[in-house]
């Protein structure tokens, strides 16, 4: 049997329907592309304003004060220190220890507004210089240097933004802080930062931009008071302002730079005593 020859243009023509056929059902078929990342501010980008709109940490403070320590730094050489105020609030005394087994009693005011305190003793170090008046951006890094788990150590780590502090219980209020992810610490020290409350974040610079509050173990964060908290506090204290330099600080050096302070009481330990 034989069948008639088909015209060559009525070949090439089914063949073109064919290609278009297949290729808008490949088209309806396609997957869309993926959405693009979401955007986020970039390493580097400076540091905006505090907003009611910033992500939250909520924290619950006990009634019930405990004896504890903690870190805190000179501000004045006439015996004028800064601390965290969850570390001597409620005390019956307070003390900022000066050498082994000995410390010299501290008055202890709460600024009611923020995580800070100051205190006041007849005599004391050579104050840190501060920065607060520094525009800071993400991904800059900070050093807190003090007495975790009461022993000398140290921690740097990298800004990530701003939270706001939401503190229930005892001394109720809401309040802007940084958060800070953890890059380093002292070789051997294992777990807690527990200790490291009050002690000063210092810039690249060794300027104090902050006071460390607190921290996140399981998310490796470090919150810290923002500048412009730090220095209200300080302003209400009657202090003056005047930003000052320090001694510059590196991945390379902090450890050796924190000893200094900590060996000069530039930074001390500060102990919290119940009746």
């Amino acid at each position: 049997m034989h069948f008639p020859r088909l015209p060559d243009w009525l070949i090439y023509a089914a063949v073109v329907v064919a290609l278009l056929l297949a290729a808008v059902g490949r088209q309806e078929r396609a997957d869309a592309p993926p959405a693009p990342p979401p955007t986020t501010e970039a390493e580097g980008a400076a540091l905006g304003p505090a907003s009611p709109f910033d992500p939250a940490v909520v924290v619950e403070v006990s009634g019930k004060t405990e004896a504890g320590a903690g870190t805190a730094f000179s501000i004045a050489s006439t015996g004028v220190w800064i601390t965290a105020r969850h570390v001597v609030e409620g005390c019956s005394q307070a003390a900022i220890v000066v050498s082994p087994g000995r410390g010299v009693a501290a008055a202890v005011r709460i600024d009611p507004s923020a995580e800070t305190a100051i205190l006041t003793t007849e005599g004391g170090a050579a104050p840190l210089p501060l920065g607060l008046s520094q525009r800071l951006r993400r991904g800059e890094r900070a050093f807190h240097v003090g007495f975790p788990q009461g022993r000398p150590g140290e921690a740097s780590s990298r800004l990530l933004g701003r939270e706001n502090l939401v503190v229930q219980g005892r001394g109720a209020r809401t309040e802007p802080v940084l958060v800070w992810a953890e890059t380093g610490r002292t070789d051997g020290l294992k777990g807690t930062l527990g200790g490291l409350s009050g002690a000063p974040a210092l810039d690249a610079q060794g300027r104090v931009i902050g006071v460390t509050i607190a921290e996140a173990p399981r998310r490796g964060r470090i919150y810290t008071t923002s500048p412009e908290t730090t220095a209200r506090t300080l302003a209400a204290s009657g202090r003056r302002l005047a930003d000052s330099p320090g001694v510059p600080i590196t991945a390379d050096n902090y450890g050796r730079v924190a000893d200094d302070l900590r060996r000069n009481l530039r930074v001390a330990q500060v102990v919290c005593l119940t009746a």
